[in-house]
């Protein structure tokens, strides 16, 4: 089993910065692609950003210049640092993990619960 535990949401003025951790722990083998998602109220869940098991990183347009996505392989952990924050970035942001479980080498893909960011005005 695979679980997924996020941190670093919270509440930010305006331009100021937040950055997101989401720890991968459990029955893993390798670790594929990591990315962020975020769903703000009364939308469907959006991509964010991702970043590949060779670091190859991609962005939301919205999100470009703003937001870097790092992965520390060593600690099965990605991070999302947000700067120049806006208030349409308000959305419970979500982690998503795919790779292959420790058992029979079988494929996963994992959501993390959520960590709600609140970006005021």
């Amino acid at each position: 089993q695979v679980h997924l535990a996020e941190s670093g949401g919270g509440l930010v003025q305006a331009g100021g910065s937040l950055r997101l951790s989401c720890a991968a722990s459990g029955s893993i083998f390798r670790i594929d692609n990591m990315a962020w998602y975020r769903q703000q109220i009364g939308k469907q869940r959006e991509f964010v950003a991702s970043t590949s098991s060779i670091n190859t990183t991609a962005y939301a347009d919205s999100v470009k210049g703003r937001f870097t996505i790092s992965r520390d392989n060593a600690k099965n952990t990605v991070h999302l640092q947000m700067n120049g924050l806006e208030p349409e970035d308000t959305a419970v942001y979500y982690c998503n993990v795919a790779g292959l479980r420790t058992v029979q080498r079988r494929y996963f893909e994992e959501w993390g619960q959520g960590t709600l960011v609140t970006v005021s005005s």
